[in-house]
């Protein structure tokens, strides 16, 4: 694919995407609190998405399409948010999946990880919603201690309040597959 085709492709997918959105409820109006406590006129629902089967899908296919041009050989996904969407885009790339929690368990493997990890792997994280990018930016510190490395975070929708330039400062870079100001249009 030439470098035009591949940016009307990714215009296309992105298109498809806020129609997909809005279609299963995931664009919401009104007065929310997210989760780094800032107050917003609008929500993204992503886990909405992530339970609606062709939503999934398409969110899937559209990471696919961004990871064939990275050097990666996991896909990761922060619990909850990002579980759904780097399980549908591991079996859509056929990639190994790491699921990182936020937390320990006190008990089994008491380990912050499901999934194999090795200081040589490159891995891509999945996330629903990039505000800050205070989340993800966590889970690559928990995954760089491993020796492992993460170059890429794609996210389904970044608000554009920080996460990209945050990501930046960590040595990863945000490709969100829409933005906020284009779903708000």
């Amino acid at each position: 694919m030439s470098k035009s085709e591949t940016e009307n492709e990714l215009e296309t997918q992105k298109q498809e995407l806020i129609a997909a959105l809005k279609a299963c409820g995931a664009v919401r109006y009104g007065d929310f609190t997210l989760a780094s406590g800032k107050k917003s006129k609008y929500y993204i629902d992503i886990k909405k998405a992530s339970t609606d089967p062709k939503t999934l899908k398409l969110i899937a296919r559209q990471a696919a399409f961004r990871i064939k041009q990275m050097d990666v050989n996991i896909v990761a996904g922060v619990e909850l948010g990002g579980v759904p969407l780097a399980t549908a885009v591991s079996m859509e790339t056929e990639l190994p999946l790491l699921i990182v929690r936020k937390a320990v368990k006190g008990y089994g493997t008491k380990s912050r990880f499901v999934g194999d990890i090795k200081p040589e792997d490159r891995l891509v994280m999945l996330e629903d919603v990039t505000t800050s990018g205070g989340s993800v930016r966590d889970a690559i510190e928990v995954v760089r201690e491993t020796g492992a490395n993460v170059k890429y975070v794609i996210s389904v929708v970044d608000r554009e309040e920080g996460a990209k330039e945050s990501l930046k400062e960590a040595g990863a870079e945000l490709l969100p597959l829409v933005s906020a100001s284009d779903i708000l249009k």
